[in-house]
Formats: structure tokens, sequence, C-alpha cells
């Protein structure tokens, strides 16, 4: 079981945006993108920011894959 980050790719390409201006917007550092890209965890925290700055729901950002 893992998560994947792939709906937060699809979000951003629908709203025209990169993952620098993600970055910007939730204040965050260039190394939590490159996890976001592999994957890998992020705290809940960050997925909250990306949440509220793009105004979507979780299931927007992550995905469960089974």
């Amino acid at each position: 079981m893992a998560f994947t980050f792939n709906p937060l790719w699809k979000t951003l390409i629908d709203r025209n945006m990169t993952k620098e201006d993600l970055r910007l917007g939730i204040k965050t550092s260039p190394s939590t993108i490159a996890k976001m890209g592999k994957n890998e965890y992020v705290s809940l925290d960050v997925i909250d920011r990306i949440c509220n700055y793009l105004d979507c729901e979780i299931s927007d950002v992550i995905e469960h894959v089974k």
C-alpha cells in the first residue's frame, strides 16, 4: 500500500500552475516538492497547506494505491 501525489500534479496542470508556483505559494522547500515527486512521506501540515492554498479537497492532492 502506498500514497501517490498524482492527483496533485493533475490539479496543477488543470490550473496551469507549476510545481514552483505551488512551492512558493505554500512556502516550502524544494526538497519537500522533490519528496512528493517521488511519492515519499510529507507531513499532514504540508498537505493541509496545499489544500488551503489550492482551495481543494485532500482527494485532489493524494490518492491511496493498493
